[in-house]
């Protein structure tokens, strides 16, 4: 965690006597606690700051938002500068549909914390959301490139989404493609490099694609619902079948199953 401490400072105070004065003054018997105690302080700040950013985490996990987000105000005001509760708080208050409280709350992540890829990925994914998909690109592939990110896939994925906003398919081809020699199996990139390769009619891409997921156990209504759509472009009765019953039994009131009732294969 990079995070920019409060630095302390000390006055000392400085006293002149009149040689003219008769009384004399013992010199105050200062001891050496005040400043042997800073590090002490910074220390207690630091661990009650981060404590408070740890229960915000959590409760921003669970999705717990309002407990959240006390937590994380409480963290803040311990520490100022703590860049990690603003970065987390901008994410609780983007589930609280609160936009310009979370870009505030980016940038003064990115001004704390300027070259941090994690706070980089996820501003960018904030802008790409709200229509700034070029800017986003533009960190997002700063990102990627920085090879002290141990998270490449989210960049990766966030890009080629950000890319399908633009209507650029072969860039977030492209994106996704990179995912794949992460994680062969990523969900996000073989649904959407299925997608891509059934708009362009290539059946057996999109059915490669697709059965990655399948054969992973990867059961959401959009990865049965394409596999649906690709078995039935190659008239893959069989496989079909079984993916209709699979949708069926595990979606029955999802979307893709009411598509699939109205034979609407190209919706």
């Amino acid at each position: 965690m990079n995070n920019s401490w409060r630095r302390i400072f000390f006055g000392v105070i400085f006293c002149g006597f009149l040689s003219a004065c008769t009384t004399t003054y013992d010199a105050p018997k200062f001891t050496a606690s005040s400043a042997s105690d800073a590090p002490a302080k910074v220390a207690d700040v630091q661990k009650r700051a981060s404590l408070r950013l740890q229960l915000g985490t959590s409760y921003y996990q669970q999705g717990q938002y309002a407990t959240a987000l006390k937590e994380l105000n409480s963290a803040v005001a311990i520490d100022p500068d703590l860049s990690d509760a603003y970065g987390v708080r901008a994410l609780v208050y983007i589930q609280m549909q609160e936009t310009k409280l979370a870009e505030q709350d980016f940038l003064r992540v990115m001004s704390l914390a300027p070259n941090n890829p994690d706070h980089i990925n996820n501003y960018a994914w904030f802008l790409c959301q709200n229509g700034k998909e070029k800017q986003a690109l533009e960190m997002l592939d700063r990102v990627i490139k920085d090879r002290t990110f141990t998270q490449p896939v989210k960049a990766l994925n966030n890009a080629g989404m950000c890319s399908l906003k633009l209507k650029d398919d072969a860039v977030a081809d492209g994106y996704f493609s990179q995912v794949i020699r992460f994680e062969v199996n990523n969900p996000i990139a073989n649904l959407n490099l299925a997608r891509l390769a059934y708009k362009k009619q290539d059946w057996a891409r999109a059915q490669f694609n697709i059965n990655r997921l399948i054969k992973a156990e990867v059961y959401t209504p959009e990865v049965l619902w394409m596999g649906i759509k690709v078995s039935h472009k190659l008239n893959d009765v069989i496989a079909e079948s079984s993916l209709v019953v699979q949708l069926r039994r595990r979606f029955p009131d999802s979307d893709e199953y009411a598509l699939f009732q109205h034979g609407a294969f190209d919706e």
